[in-house]
């Protein structure tokens, strides 16, 4: 697949571009019963994103392309199918390629949404 299916893109759930770290990219995002949440990016460029950290733990899985994410001054290079897990606090970047797409789920309110 080139891309996420259509029924997940619903503009609903898309993620501003006020909530977003990384410039030019497009997001969604779903939110559990427990106030967890589920988001999913395609970066149409390459990119890097702003150093940020979550008060809740991340997971990450890489899609296609290839994202790198750099934390405790440490680079992971994630390619189609790795996959990391962000602990809550801890600083956070990375830099993505043009067509990666990644999911992520998060143990907090990632997306506040409009």
């Amino acid at each position: 697949m080139l891309d996420f299916p259509e029924f997940m893109k619903s503009s609903k759930n898309r993620i501003s571009d006020k909530e977003q770290n990384t410039q030019d990219i497009e997001g969604y995002y779903y939110t559990g019963t427990d106030g967890s949440q589920m988001a999913f990016w395609t970066c149409y460029a390459d990119r890097t994103s702003k150093k940020h950290k979550h008060e809740f733990d991340e997971y990450m899985v890489c899609i296609s392309g290839q994202y790198t994410v750099i934390m405790n001054d440490e680079e992971f290079v994630l390619n189609p199918g790795d996959e990391i897990f962000i602990p809550k606090g801890t600083e956070q970047w990375g830099k993505c390629v043009a067509g990666t797409r990644t999911i992520h789920v998060f143990g907090g309110k990632r997306v506040l949404g409009e």
